[in-house]
């Protein structure tokens, strides 16, 4: 029995988990201490203990403490209270992971519990069987930066998980090891001095390929653990429910923007992506090579004492033809009999050629290595049946099945590349082709309609708009060149590698329209022909763009030619939802609603169009920009929007949330796939009757419009730009190097306009305002109050998914948000003729808290989660040293800055404050 369970048992279940996280967090933070006296000396561990026993007792006095140390001595502070947020989180991530172990043993995992509610709702064979061929469940990669740790802070933290998870485990089986325990508090230590010694700041800024070799990481162990054992959880699940399905379904695949976004991002140019692909294939290829070893080691079948089948046997010697010595002579001797290893070793062959194929840029040999995954799904699944057709039905429906499901989620490219450009940048090479073929005296001039009359003719005519020899300015060339990118990687890596071409900004359906026709010419499309090698995904982000995005899709879909290209892309539209910039325009009411009502206008003209409507979910990591709980988020869309097609985008600091550790990656893919089979089966008709649902839409309308005029009229106030760059560190952000996109747009003017919506909420959470996750909720809903709504508030907080979600995701950013810290930063940085401007946000705080409670019934924010309500109490006692250090040492580096004299020693210490505080939030942006 571990020593958690010992607990459990005597103090229940709640007790015992909190009661067994503090114990090894105070453990963890005993040894930062030693660490600290070791490496530093004991003035530092007491002057750490001093600060944060100020901090308990008098922030006043913490405050002045903290504004009186020497820069060296704030930055070894900076340290150390943001390593101790390191260990914390790491830690309950590992306890977290072990009490879903012990959930999951005690009630099954969520698709048990999605299968039970199947169950109970009585839905028949059929629809399982038609809802479960249609799931296609993708998360998608981005580089957005947002994740502050470096990787070398992170492996280190992963090998501090992994020793406080075998030690658990030993002493659940064989009880309490004193010289274990030991070994175990020397290896923690060890960690902790090298974590210490590694510095937490990049040196220079990550260009795509390191943003990709990151990704890599985590596609790399999700294809070697956590994705196998989901996807057999799926079959077994399904099984269950009486549907049987093969392994070569793709109910779930990964996606990737790394290296396709070139949005605002001049470094992802067409070398960079194909170097993307290639490093993606090197590690995708080494996932399929340890996969086919294992089977070699288990799959040792003998002919002597078991027939292969015919085809099988076929397959083999044509190998062996083809690959001649290849195939070493050792091997066709010692599994001569054994013709599953056999076929392995030629498998693994076709692997090693395939490798060396696409590092060379040689053509492809059939036979001789393989495009894609599918030829080697082919080649498993005649062992499979040979298996089975053999008495071996049990491993061909287990551990042979599982790689089949494996490399059908990963192929040998762990995941499809979404490329993404600005839609004005299709039109600026469409204006250059046009002026040479001298039809059009202006294409730029042209308005929207007669643009759109244009490109409607283009792209149903046949004929070549430009040719090889066509000038273009650089930027255009370059632009031009993803297309014929995009067909040069698809031949020479398979289909599957790119499928999606997502323009941003998508104002009308010309802008879509514009991209058909650049990739017409890079012939990746014939209409004539029924052919489209990718699809064109318009990108809705703002408020006025959501609103009219259900008749951008009807006149897109209206139009014949576009229409065959969706025809030959199985009847499938995607589109994209932009959460951040619709976010940071209209603040987070107007956006959740805007998204949530765009949804089914979406869902409406799919279905009268007779296309099957694919949304991609462009989610952040923080409130602000669509983040939270993944499960309800896919349970609170509206009816008939998810048939099992879904795509959501993971970023930054969520990724190593999620999966780091193998066990929470189990559960977070799990719990996606399971809510979105549920959502596909039990979601397809609405939930409430058409009065109910016509009222709250009229309540929501009127808190959402209350809610953006409040906002709007904080951001539109002339002092914010001023009050914001004064109130928060942004200006550092970029000094990070967190990620390879600038954080400002292209020619972006040095207000607020042109700042992306990533670094707009890292300032707002840095100082503790975030803004973007509640204001003008509090406007909002005292206006549905002063009209009288106050009953049906509550009761569409407890009868709907949307609006509950919506509340709990905001009561999580007020509690997060701490305007008595924040208060601090704006006495300290913000002139006096600004500081009106933080009255506002806090009358709006105090309106948010007040009708958020209101609608809750509790009378404090989190009273239904008092575990975490502790928890964030905890970690702020540690946070606000940090932000003491923050407002003081910016105030020094802006006296240096406006002397001309900047200091890059005062610079890192800022920097480690930032990073302390990102990781004591677990949020940046």
């Amino acid at each position: 029995m571990t020593a958690d369970s010992e607990i459990y048992r005597k103090t229940g279940p709640d007790e015992a988990v909190d009661a067994a996280l503090r114990a090894d967090i105070r453990r963890l933070s005993t040894l930062l201490g030693q660490t600290l006296v070791r490496q530093e000396g004991q003035p530092l561990l007491d002057l750490v203990e001093e600060v944060r026993g100020l901090v308990r007792t008098d922030g006043a006095a913490a405050g002045a403490k903290l504004a009186g140390v020497d820069l060296a001595t704030a930055t070894q502070l900076a340290r150390a209270f943001s390593t101790y947020f390191h260990l914390a989180n790491i830690t309950e991530q590992a306890h977290r992971a072990r009490e879903l172990g012990r959930e999951r043993a005690l009630h099954g995992g969520w698709l048990g519990r999605a299968a039970q509610l199947i169950k109970e709702r009585g839905v028949s064979a059929e629809e399982i069987d038609a809802g479960a061929r249609r799931l296609a469940i993708r998360p998608v990669f981005t580089a957005h930066p947002t994740e502050a740790a470096r990787r070398s802070i992170l492996s280190k933290l992963r090998s501090i998980a992994d020793e406080l998870n075998a030690e658990a485990a030993q002493t659940a089986l064989y009880g309490p090891n004193p010289a274990e325990s030991a070994r175990t508090e020397r290896r923690l230590a060890e960690i902790i001095d090298l974590l210490w010694q590694t510095d937490e700041l990049r040196l220079t800024r990550p260009d795509p390929r390191d943003e990709a070799r990151n990704a890599v990481y985590y596609l790399s162990d999700l294809a070697a653990s956590a994705a196998p054992r989901v996807l057999a959880d799926l079959s077994a699940t399904l099984s269950d429910l009486g549907v049987e399905t093969p392994p070569t379904s793709r109910p779930l695949t990964f996606g990737s923007w790394i290296g396709g976004d070139r949005d605002g991002n001049p470094f992802v140019t067409p070398a960079v992506t194909r170097d993307v692909l290639l490093m993606m294939h090197e590690y995708g290829i080494q996932a399929a090579e340890e996969a086919i070893e294992e089977l070699i080691s288990e799959l040792s079948v003998s002919r002597r004492l078991r027939h292969v089948s015919i085809d099988l046997d076929s397959s083999l010697a044509r190998d062996l033809d083809v690959l001649g010595n290849e195939v070493a002579p050792r091997f066709r001797r010692v599994n001569a009999e054994e013709k599953y290893r056999l076929k392995c070793r030629c498998i693994l062959a076709k692997l090693g050629n395939t490798r060396r194929r696409l590092a060379t840029g040689a053509p492809h040999k059939p036979g001789h290595d393989y495009v894609g995954g599918d030829d080697l799904i082919t080649d498993l699944e005649l062992m499979r049946a040979s298996l089975a057709r053999n008495t071996g039905m049990l491993p061909a429906t287990g551990r042979l099945a599982d790689v089949v499901r494996t490399v059908s989620a990963f192929g040998l490219h762990l995941a499809t590349l979404d490329i993404r450009e600005h839609a004005e940048a299709h039109h600026a090479v469409l204006a250059q082709f046009y002026e040479r073929v001298g039809e059009v005296a202006d294409y730029r001039s042209l308005d929207r309609a007669s643009r759109t009359e244009l490109l409607i003719n283009e792209l149903s005519g046949r004929r070549p708009l430009a040719s090889v020899s066509t000038p273009l300015t650089d930027n255009n060339r370059k632009t031009f060149d993803v297309f014929t990118t995009i067909r040069d990687l698809q031949d020479r890596f398979g289909e599957e590698v790119v499928e999606s071409y997502i323009i941003s900004m998508t104002l009308g359906i010309d802008d879509v329209l514009a991209a058909a026709i650049l990739a017409r010419e890079a012939g990746l499309v014939d209409v004539g022909a029924g052919v489209a090698r990718v699809g064109f995904v318009p990108l809705l982000e703002s408020p006025a763009e959501l609103d009219a995005g259900g008749e951008l899709l009807d006149a897109l879909l209206s139009v014949d030619a576009y229409r065959a290209i969706v025809r030959a892309r199985d009847d499938v539209q995607e589109v994209m939802l932009g959460y951040s910039d619709s976010n940071k325009d209209a603040g987070i009411t107007t956006s959740q609603w805007a998204i949530h009502r765009a949804q089914r206008a979406l869902r409406d003209v799919a279905h009268k169009h007779g296309v099957r409507l694919r949304l991609f979910h462009g989610r952040g990591g923080s409130i602000g920009r669509g983040g939270g709980p993944t499960h309800e988020a896919i349970l609170a869309q509206p009816n008939g929007t998810l048939d099992g097609a879904i795509k959501v985008t993971e970023q930054g600091e969520v990724i190593s949330d999620k999966y780091t550790l193998p066990a929470l990656a189990r559960e977070n893919l799990e719990l996606t796939v399971a809510a979105v089979l549920q959502s596909a089966l039990l979601n397809t008709a609405p939930r409430f009757s058409p009065e109910d649902l016509s009222r709250w839409n009229q309540v929501m309308d009127l808190v959402s419009d209350a809610a953006f005029r409040a906002y709007r009229k904080l951001v539109e106030d002339p002092d914010l730009p001023a009050y914001y760059w004064a109130a928060t560190p942004t200006e550092l952000l970029g000094a990070l190097n967190i990620g390879s996109r600038p954080a400002r747009r292209p020619d972006a003017s040095a207000g607020l306009g042109g700042l992306r919506a990533i670094p707009w909420v890292f300032g707002w959470t840095q100082s503790r305002q975030i803004v973007p996750g509640w204001y003008g909720v509090g406007t909002g809903l005292a206006a549905a109050r002063e009209a009288g709504l106050g009953d049906t508030l509550r009761e569409m907080y407890t009868n709907w998914h949307f609006f509950r979600t919506f509340i709990s995701n905001v009561e999580m950013t007020l509690t997060k948000t701490d305007l008595t810290i924040a208060e601090r930063y704006v006495r300290t940085l913000v002139p006096e003729n600004l500081q009106p401007i933080f009255e506002k946000i806090q009358h709006e705080y105090a309106s948010s808290v007040d009708g958020l409670l209101h609608v809750t019934g509790e009378s404090a924010l989190l009273e239904a989660q008092p575990g975490l309500a502790r928890t964030l109490a905890v970690r702020d006692s540690y946070l606000e040293p940090l932000h003491h250090l923050q407002a003081a040492l910016l105030s020094q580096y802006r006296a240096a800055a406006a002397k001309g004299t900047p200091d890059e020693k005062l610079e890192r210490a800022l920097l480690t404050t930032i990073n302390g505080i990102a990781a004591g939030l677990r949020n940046t942006g």
